[in-house]
């Protein structure tokens, strides 16, 4: 069944109002019309996005029929509505060094199908731009874009956040070290420590305290430089590995997102 990404504000009473680009979209591009019976995806009120901390936590999810098409809107009945269930905890955030602008947007669509809850892209010695100037507003249009497409596929009950890329330090000094929250970062240089031996050592730190945010740091290509590993370890952020093998940034990124769903149950 098809889905489409819409605002709540289209929602009014029992009808979905179609206008502007998702008219377009959907009624020119995907050629609906009257008769058409699809889902539509809202967004819940307490989301990573908006920050807010009361109202329905999950998205919602309408199958619509089209009853009526105009030159520039439709309307669509409502049929019926299910919740969608939120991320599970702890949610991942995953922090990636700025790579080829290909590989970031599959890094993007992957990470919202894997339920990555956001992307921190941030600066480092060996990263493919050095400023956020490099980024045209035009690249950021594109990235949403894939983020909202790929949550109409997966039927995602939230939008994944991509925060603007920082220095990669001003990064790790925000990040909230607390008994609830766990950072690993990848390396492929010399380490003899495991994510599976680092999970349980951070398991073990917390004394039975629910985990509820976990911290990835990726390299770009060319991973992270000596330095920088350094610098981690002064913050006691230990690099773990992810085996002998040399991985692409894409490759890692996932990697270490599904053994960590793996982990925490979080597949159910």
């Amino acid at each position: 069944m098809r889905r489409y990404w819409i605002s709540k504000n289209q929602i009014q009473d029992q009808n979905v109002i179609l206008e502007g680009d998702i008219f377009h979209h959907i009624i020119d591009v995907c050629r609906q019309g009257v008769g058409s019976r699809f889902e539509v995806i809202t967004e819940g009120e307490s989301s990573a996005n908006s920050g807010a901390t009361s109202g329905d936590p999950n998205g919602s999810a309408y199958f619509v029929e089209v009853t009526e098409v105009q030159k520039r809107k439709a309307i669509a009945v409502i049929k019926e509505k299910r919740a969608i269930q939120a991320l599970p905890t702890p949610r991942i955030h995953l922090c990636v060094s700025v790579p080829r602008f290909p590989v970031l947007e599959a890094v993007i669509e992957k990470s919202v199908e894997m339920g990555v809850a956001e992307i921190h892209t941030f600066f480092s010695d060996f990263s493919f731009v050095k400023t956020a100037n490099s980024i045209s507003n035009e690249k950021w249009g594109r990235w949403q874009k894939i983020v909202v497409s790929a949550t109409q596929q997966c039927g995602r009950g939230e939008l994944m956040k991509i925060h603007p890329p920082e220095k990669m330090f001003d990064l790790i000094h925000r990040i909230n070290q607390d008994q609830s929250s766990a950072c690993l970062i990848a390396y492929e240089g010399e380490t003899t420590l495991s994510v599976k031996q680092y999970l349980q050592e951070a398991k073990s730190k917390r004394k039975g305290s629910e985990i509820k945010n976990l911290w990835v740091f990726a390299g770009s290509e060319g991973g992270f430089s000596t330095q920088e590993i350094e610098q981690f370890q002064k913050l006691d952020l230990q690099p773990v590995t992810l085996g002998p093998q040399i991985l692409r940034v894409e490759t890692a990124c996932m990697t270490l997102v599904s053994v960590l769903k793996y982990e925490f149950d979080l597949m159910r």
